[in-house]
């Protein structure tokens, strides 16, 4: 798994503080997956997220979680 962590429920990065996932972490994600994996994995991330982040219209949590992995 990636070194480049969200810590919750701020979802910033553990390592560089930046919205999580960070560039660091998305680009250790497709190294280590295919995108059906990471898509899997985000989505997954996002149903977390959306429990612990303010709300937010929904196209906000896809850009940030789902859109990236395609």
């Amino acid at each position: 798994m990636t070194v480049h962590t969200p810590h919750r429920p701020s979802w910033d990065c553990l390592v560089c503080h930046e919205p999580w996932p960070c560039d660091p972490a998305r680009d250790e994600l497709r190294a280590d997956h295919d995108h059906v994996q990471v898509a899997v994995y985000m989505w997954q991330q996002l149903e977390d997220a959306v429990h612990d982040l303010p709300p937010a219209p929904a196209v906000v949590f896809f850009e940030r979680f789902i859109k990236w992995t395609g």
